[in-house]
């Protein structure tokens, strides 16, 4: 027996804000393998940033000295880092899940999807259909085929938050922006990392200058590999040892802790959307049109399971575009993921919008540039800041924003603004001139970016 409903919702991450007052006396199935709220908030952006900012605080105490203050860490309580996490998240995800059960006309059901034709699905052997179906079952880590990686133990983004203790070493594989803001936590805590990465740069899609800059500034965190190949990985008594090549050279490494931080990929196999018809491009992404409908009318997917962007924020607003075209069907609103903005919260921090200049070339884009470093302003020297910079890009004709990568502190409060005028379309003299910038506040180096362009 096929169960109806009017929409079903697969993933209770961005797809559980999908509900409301435009689909009240709907009757609604929302799927859920895991624990509501998804990654960013179970496995994700947010636990990782509370670990984070643990690992600031520490890093202030470990560069209290520039400042002639004499501090050191007495002692580091790993319980009281990890528990202060989860003991505000779990209950969030728990009260999440109950709410939606109590709600009328809404079926919460737990466990793995799966297309059994366009419009019907079947989850722990119930098959459920609806006319509206919304997939935004997301991403999740990508293992790499490395030799003898199934006789050791290793953990990925989805589990390493959650270590019972605090490892002495760790190995970290992966130079993306999970393996940076990862190591950063650990190694501020004390843990020896070692981070090894096949390219020779750090965060590789980043501005190449705010690539460089990165990985000159992040080895007084961890011991960094680049351009290392790994060879093989083995069981050496109670720990791991890992074969690698560096540079060409042979080299081995143990380790108490490995992490495998190489990328994410979209959950779209799991769904057997073949099944329903559904296209898919070459990465895995369910393909979709600018409403987010994919090639099957009436069935829409948001998140990492389509979006490149594999962002909390993007997949927020996918949602918002999705609730409103799935109950006004006569005049669907476009999704619009221009200038969208990221950050990395590490250390420096990273923060970039629109174009860098590799794709600026690549594209044919005219462009100008406008740099400053934070040192050229009365705040950098109060932070005693040498390494950060803003940087600018701009249409010498529109004279409009065409993207901006800064690296410093406090990166992805200063990019807000230039996301705010890229989205607005004002231009370099709007920014520069018609704009008042508190001194002696940090954002005066994103004036003093801005007046390297303006007329």
């Amino acid at each position: 027996m096929t169960q109806a409903f009017d929409l079903i919702i697969v993933g209770a991450g961005s797809g559980n804000t999908i509900p409301g007052p435009e689909h009240a006396g709907w009757k609604i199935a929302i799927i859920e393998k895991e624990t509501f709220g998804g990654t960013c908030l179970n496995r994700g952006c947010i636990p990782s940033k509370m670990l984070i900012h643990a690992a600031d605080v520490a890093e202030t105490i470990h560069t209290a000295a520039t400042f002639g203050l004499a501090a050191q860490i007495a002692h580091t309580d790993w319980d009281r880092i990890i528990s202060r996490v989860w003991q505000r998240i779990d209950p969030i995800a728990a009260a999440g899940a109950q709410w939606r059960q109590s709600q009328p006309d809404m079926t919460v059901f737990t466990g793995e999807a799966h297309f059994l034709d366009a419009k019907t699905l079947e989850v722990n052997g119930q098959r459920l259909s609806a006319p509206h179906i919304v997939l935004a079952a997301g991403s999740r880590p990508a293992v790499p085929a490395i030799p003898g990686l199934e006789q050791v133990p290793y953990h990925t983004s989805d589990t390493i938050m959650r270590l019972p203790s605090q490892p002495p070493r760790l190995v970290i594989l992966g130079g993306g922006y999970i393996g940076v803001e990862l190591g950063y936590f650990f190694g501020a805590l004390g843990t020896e990392v070692t981070l090894v990465h096949r390219g020779t740069h750090l965060l590789q899609r980043e501005d190449a200058e705010v690539s460089q800059r990165f990985t000159e500034c992040y080895p007084r965190h961890c011991t960094l590999l680049l351009s290392t190949q790994i060879q093989r990985v083995q069981p050496q008594g109670e720990a791991i040892a890992l074969d690698l090549l560096v540079d060409g050279s042979p080299r081995q490494i143990t380790c108490d802790v490995l992490l495998l931080a190489t990328g994410r990929i979209p959950n779209t196999d799991v769904l057997d959307v073949s099944k329903a018809g559904i296209a898919v491009s070459a990465q895995g992404r369910i393909v979709t049109n600018p409403f987010y409908e994919t090639t099957v009318p009436g069935i829409w997917a948001l998140g990492d399971i389509t979006n490149p962007h594999q962002l909390k924020h993007a997949a927020n607003a996918d949602a918002r575009v999705v609730a409103y075209n799935i109950a006004h069907p006569s005049s669907p609103r476009r999704g619009n993921d221009y200038a969208m903005p990221h950050a990395v919260f590490t250390s420096p921090q990273v923060a970039s919008v629109g174009l860098n200049e590799r794709e600026a070339q690549e594209q044919g884009v005219p462009y100008l540039v406008g740099k400053r470093a934070y040192s050229d302003t009365a705040y950098g020297w109060a932070i005693d800041d040498t390494t950060s910079f803003v940087k600018i890009l701009a249409h010498p004709h529109t004279r409009q924003v065409l993207g901006a990568h800064i690296i410093g502190p406090h990166a992805a409060l200063l990019l807000q603004p230039l996301v705010n005028a890229m989205r607005f379309g004002e231009t370099v003299e709007q920014l520069a001139h018609e704009t008042l910038y508190i001194h002696p506040a940090l954002t005066e180096v994103v004036e003093q970016a801005l007046l390297d362009i303006a007329m």
